[in-house]
C-alpha cells in the first residue's frame, strides 16, 4: 500500500520538525472540519485537532506502514475523540455549544437565512446517531473515499454504505422543508 505520507511520517519518528509541519499543513483543514461537524462546536473542534496531532507526533515512532494509510488512522483517532466528547455531553450538557456566527459578507435577510439553514442542517446532522453522523461527514463534508471511511470508522463497507444510506434518508425526512426551498430559489432564478 502506497501512503502519501509514510515519508513525512518516517521523518516525524526521528524528530524532524519541519516533517511534522508539513503534516499538520497537509491535514490540520479536514480533521478540524470533521471535528466540527462532529461537535458543531468550534472551541471543542480545535481542541480534538490539537490532540490528533499530538498523537501523531507520540505514534509516528511506533507506525507501522503497510495496514492502514496514516490519514485513515487519524480520521479514526479523531472520530474517537469526538464520541469520547459527545458522551461526555450526555452527562453533562453544555448550554452554549454549537453557537455560531452568521457571514459577515452577506446581507443582513441573507446572512439570516443562510444562518438558519445552516443550524437546520447541523440540528439535522446532531441528532443522527453518532456511527451515522460520522459516515456522512466522513463522505459527504470530508470526500473521504468510502473505503478509507469504513476503515476509520472500523466497518465493513457494505456496514459504511448502510450508515449512509439509513444518515441521507433520515436527513432528508429531516430537512424536507428546507430542501423544498432551495430548491425554490434555484427555479426562480435567485
Amino acid at each position: 500500500m502506497n501512503d502519501p505520507d509514510g515519508d513525512l511520517i518516517s521523518r516525524i519518528a526521528v524528530g524532524e520538525a519541519g516533517a511534522a509541519e508539513q503534516l499538520v499543513r497537509r491535514h490540520v483543514k479536514r480533521i478540524h472540519a470533521l471535528a466540527q461537524r462532529m461537535l458543531n462546536d468550534a472551541h471543542e473542534a480545535e481542541d480534538v485537532t490539537q490532540e490528533v496531532f499530538l498523537r501523531c507526533w507520540r505514534a509516528a515512532p511506533r507506525w507501522r506502514p503497510g495496514q492502514a494509510k496514516f490519514e485513515t488512522w487519524m480520521h479514526r483517532v479523531a472520530i474517537n475523540l469526538c464520541y469520547d466528547r459527545l458522551r461526555r455531553r450526555r452527562e453533562k450538557p453544555d448550554a452554549e455549544a454549537g453557537m455560531s456566527m452568521a457571514d459577515p459578507s452577506l446581507g443582513a435577510s441573507d446572512a439570516w437565512l443562510a444562518a438558519q439553514r445552516a443550524a437546520r442542517v447541523q440540528a439535522a446532522l446532531a441528532r443522527l446517531p453518532e456511527r451515522q453522523r460520522a459516515a456522512i461527514a466522513l463522505c459527504h463534508f470530508e470526500e473521504v473515499p468510502q473505503r478509507d471511511a469504513a476503515a476509520a470508522l472500523d466497518v465493513s463497507l457494505d456496514a459504511l454504505e448502510s450508515l449512509l444510506a439509513r444518515g441521507r434518508r433520515a436527513l432528508r425526512d429531516a430537512l424536507s422543508d428546507v430542501a423544498e426551498d432551495l430548491l425554490g430559489e434555484v427555479g426562480d432564478g435567485r
